[in-house]
């Protein structure tokens, strides 16, 4: 079947049974990575997808536009690391051609920087609005611990390059961890004010291959605004709606600094988001251990309308909350670079 009409529930939400709205789409476009994460990834033998089963870009593209005339009106390329795509500025541009009932999505990316000096400018032509940039440490040597590669400078670069080229706002996302880089807090606070960027620490979460993810080793949403509130006035920021993180001014602004508590503030009850992972597989929550098969349904012919339901089969079994706290959670077999951010 072509998959050209309109699905039947065009114009209906995409809505769970707690009657949330989903908005939000995250579509992972590889689960490889240029870096090796230790609180994400291991340092090598890590089993990757297979090739034939990732999605092709007119796969991605078509999911995509599905979602979008249901209602998606922002669109967030991850990975893995999304800028390993080879046709990554296709895969923007095709994307911000699409239109729903909002209009064109807003398109954004989350990276490690390392390839920005070289795609920046081509990624915003293409439609790219805005970028998430990981960036967990200021220090040389640490960024080596962390990452098992030496490559801070290229992220500083890529940082400076996503700046030139006009990508707003530039998100700096930080993952602070105990006896790690809870000392940087203050220092990576700074660095991101005096250079406009849009700073947010996260929680750790319990998304890691190794599964050695352990909450009292976690630096929580608490501790970490204690650091701040020693060196600055916080003043929370209203309207925060179904992102993730809170804001808070910084002295009054305009800097400010979020906290993503996904562990110890979750905030489930106001999600939008659904994941598309690289090899097809929809998930209603990070931390889901069921996912609906896309691509089966892609490669056997299935219609717009059958791309349509199994979205929202998917959303149907979307549970209230991640449950982290509760005695039975288990975390889901996936790491994060197979997940998609």
């Amino acid at each position: 079947m072509s998959g050209d009409r309109p699905s039947p529930a065009s114009g209906a939400p995409l809505a769970d049974t707690f009657g949330r709205t989903h908005r939000d789409l995250r579509i992972s476009l590889t689960d490889r990575c240029s870096l090796r994460c230790t609180y994400c990834m291991p340092a090598d033998g890590v089993p990757w997808l297979a090739k034939d089963t990732l999605l092709t870009t007119d796969e991605l593209v078509r999911v995509a536009r599905v979602a979008v005339e249901a209602g998606v009106d922002s669109i967030r390329l991850t990975g893995g690391e999304p800028l390993l795509r080879p046709d990554v500025v296709d895969v923007v541009a095709r994307l911000s051609a699409l239109s729903g009932p909002a209009g064109a999505p807003e398109l954004s990316l989350t990276t490690n920087a390392l390839r920005l000096p070289e795609l920046a400018v081509p990624l915003r032509e293409a439609g790219l609005e805005r970028v998430n940039i990981s960036l967990d440490t200021l220090r040389a040597d640490r960024f080596l611990s962390l990452t098992r590669r030496d490559r801070l400078d290229d992220t500083l670069d890529g940082i400076a390059a996503a700046l030139a080229a006009g990508l707003a706002p530039v998100k700096i996302n930080t993952v602070a961890m105990r006896g790690v880089n809870d000392d940087e807090i203050v220092d990576l606070a700074r660095f991101a004010a005096e250079r406009g960027l849009h700073l947010r620490f996260i929680e750790q979460m319990p998304l890691d291959a190794g599964h050695t993810w352990r909450r009292e080793e976690m630096v929580t949403a608490d501790e970490i605004l204690a650091v701040l509130r020693a060196e600055w006035t916080l003043t929370e920021l209203d309207g925060r709606g179904a992102a993730p993180a809170q804001t808070w001014l910084l002295d009054d602004g305009p800097a400010s600094v979020g906290v993503i508590a996904s562990v110890t503030r979750p905030f489930c009850g106001d999600c939008d988001r659904l994941r598309l992972t690289a090899d097809g597989q929809v998930r209603a929550c990070l931390f889901a251990r069921e996912e609906t098969d896309l691509r089966a349904v892609l490669r056997s012919g299935g219609s717009d309308a059958e791309i349509d339901a199994a979205i929202r089969r998917c959303l149907l079994g979307k549970k209230a909350g991640h449950d982290i706290d509760d005695p039975s959670f288990l975390q889901p077999t996936r790491p994060m670079s197979a997940i998609g951010g």
